[in-house]
């Protein structure tokens, strides 16, 4: 069975895939300050819960945004699986052409996702990652990264909307019923999620005008179901896009090693 790592900044996701099929997969917390042993200890907990053994992956793979986790997460490898993980970085096969001025700008999650959507669901498209940041990429027809934009996530808004205003509150992200509301917590909720409808659907329309026609639209990331229901443009929602772009990565570079 195959390992699939994507290193967030906010959050780390696992995924085993027995062959193309997703079994198992996890969220969990971030944190720089781990080591590799307490990475080892809490992914094997994870898997006795799910009655895994850490001798059943055969592979790893290894995509993450966070470099100082990189060192630690292939000791933890090296140590607690018995194999060198392979890790994506400029060299490794994608199938994906980067159209940037220096593509090693580009972050192992947003060539990951374009992998991933391009195999999927065809070009062009546009990538809406939701995650600490909202990252938004373009893929054309043939299959090229064209780049795209970064904005700042929910998560992030949310929090300075907090530490900035002194009388508002932390607010669970529900959607509320109306857009004008009677109350602070509904009325901070009604901004952060129509708000961020509209910073969306925005720089999705102003992407497509300089893309050919009629770009699919992919969303994913933690935050994805808040907005894509409400969004104009959202086509299609892909909660495991970065897993399925990890293992379609590793089949690449196996197939042609």
């Amino acid at each position: 069975m195959l390992l699939v790592i994507d290193v967030g900044n906010s959050n780390i996701v696992l995924g085993v895939y027995n062959d193309a099929q997703l079994e198992y997969q996890w969220r969990i917390s971030t944190d720089k300050q781990k080591t590799g042993d307490e990475y080892g200890m809490l992914i094997n907990n994870l898997f006795s819960f799910r009655e895994i053994s850490m001798k059943d992956i055969s592979d790893i793979i290894i995509s993450s945004v966070v470099p100082p986790l990189i060192v630690s997460l292939i000791k933890m490898c090296q140590r607690y699986f018995n194999i060198d993980p392979m890790i994506v970085e400029p060299g490794i096969k994608t199938g994906i052409r980067i159209v940037y001025e220096n593509p090693r700008e580009v972050g192992a999650d947003r060539i990951v996702n374009a992998v991933a959507a391009y195999t999927k669901y065809g070009g062009p498209c546009i990538i809406v990652d939701f995650g600490t940041a909202t990252t938004f990429c373009a893929v054309s027809s043939d299959g090229d990264y064209l780049g795209g934009a970064i904005a700042p996530g929910i998560s992030i808004s949310t929090e300075a909307l907090f530490m900035r205003a002194a009388k508002l509150p932390r607010v669970e992200l529900i959607k509320p019923k109306n857009v004008i509301c009677r109350n602070t917590i509904t009325s901070m909720q009604s901004g952060i999620i129509y708000g961020f409808v509209g910073q969306v659907d925005g720089i999705i329309k102003r992407m497509k005008k300089e893309m050919e026609p009629n770009p699919i639209v992919v969303a994913t990331g933690g935050f994805a179901n808040f907005i894509a229901a409400e969004s104009k443009f959202i086509t299609k929602q892909d909660k495991f896009l970065t897993l399925d772009g990890l293992r379609l990565i590793y089949e690449k570079n196996v197939t042609n090693s």
